[in-house]
């Protein structure tokens, strides 16, 4: 196949994390020790909060202390519950998902079901004219609307993978299939192709990129309403399509009572089986943060049940300058994982394979 502009040299996948976005920051630094450096970063979900950081930062010392910033701490400290976040509510959705055996049914709430307000900007430096990277972020398209809310799906494809980026990664990208194209994965709810967009901001995309459903709602862009990366929270096959060298995690698998059953209310899928296509498939490095739950238990907001409220909320339960120990934590981890992977030989084809044996032993 002739591309119409030369591939990037290295594409290092930011793959989601939650509010452990800071392990990125300490891995792109191992990388950049390492004379490996990726030219290329592609970001769903929170990963997206630490590339639009390196992206706009041009040395290590400036990224971590914005990650430590008195206004990244206020800033995850001020996030309110939906007002429709009750507990009773809440479990009784999670409760129906998780009987529910069907992929995607119908068209989900994007709009109103969610747990958590959030502001419509992020904390981010502005975007750097120059940069020594590219970032690209991945977000998913609604092909929907509030009116089609609650009906039977059928058929429908209802979102519709979308990356934003410069003009040569849409110009790579032009043409590509969905990585959910093949039958294997059955009747779910997203679209064959993947679609490009050149105009949007990436601080507008890293607070795009964070839209995840259950959690927050939906995110406005020009016409269109917009999820975030986890339409596509392992882009392989992306990373392939735009670089010659791909780097990623080997990532722990989702829990089975909560993150499975949303995934295949929403998008018809099964995040389990995706995420072991992924790691049977070759890439250049794997960094393994399979165990990133254990090791680094304090995130800066943690939810919590307030039964005498009926509420769920997002709550920050440590100080400024515990904050910033965990900050640092997470990037002393990225920086170590992403140590061991570079020191480890270039692998073959095998290496995705000896993955998936780790993962179906439980090892993950």
């Amino acid at each position: 196949m002739h591309l119409p502009h030369p591939k990037y040299q290295r594409c290092m996948v930011f793959a989601g994390g939650g509010f452990r976005f800071g392990i990125y920051l300490g891995m792109y630094a191992a990388a950049r020790d390492a004379g490996r450096a990726p030219d290329l970063l592609l970001a769903t979900c929170g990963g997206a909060i630490a590339a639009a950081i390196i992206q706009a930062l041009p040395d290590d010392a400036q990224r971590k202390a914005w990650l430590n910033s008195p206004q990244m701490y206020r800033f995850w400290g001020s996030l309110q519950p939906a007002p429709q976040a009750s507990i009773v509510r809440t479990l009784a959705g999670a409760a129906r998902r998780k009987l529910s055996r069907q992929c995607a049914p119908r068209v989900p709430d994007v709009f109103n079901d969610y747990l958590f307000e959030i502001p419509p900007q992020l904390p981010l430096p502005p975007p750097a004219a120059r940069s020594e990277v590219t970032v690209a972020t991945i977000g998913g398209q609604l092909l929907f609307g509030p009116a089609d809310v609650g009906q039977p799906r059928g058929k429908r494809k209802l979102f519709a993978q979308t990356v934003f980026g410069p003009q040569r990664v849409a110009a790579l990208v032009q043409g590509m299939a969905s990585p959910f194209a093949d039958p294997r994965w059955g009747d779910h709810a997203v679209a064959q192709g993947v679609q490009t967009d050149t105009t949007l901001p990436l601080d507008a995309a890293a607070r795009m990129a964070i839209t995840d459903f259950y959690y927050f709602p939906s995110y406005r862009h020009g016409a269109g309403h917009y999820i975030g990366g986890v339409v596509d929270l392992f882009p392989i096959e992306l990373a392939h399509r735009l670089a010659d060298t791909v780097m990623l995690e080997f990532k722990e698998s989702f829990d089975q009572h909560f993150e499975i059953p949303a995934w295949r209310a929403v998008l018809g899928l099964d995040g389990n089986q995706r995420l072991r296509h992924v790691n049977a498939q070759p890439a250049d490095v794997w960094f393994d943060t399979s165990d990133v739950a254990a090791a680094l238990p304090v995130q800066p907001v943690q939810r919590q049940l307030q039964w005498w409220r009926n509420r769920i909320v997002l709550a920050q339960p440590i100080d400024y300058a515990a904050y910033v120990r965990a900050m640092d934590a997470q990037w002393q981890y990225g920086y170590q994982r992403g140590q061991e992977a570079l020191q480890r030989p270039v692998p073959g084809d095998t290496a995705g394979m000896r993955n998936v044996d780790r993962y179906n032993r439980g090892e993950e």
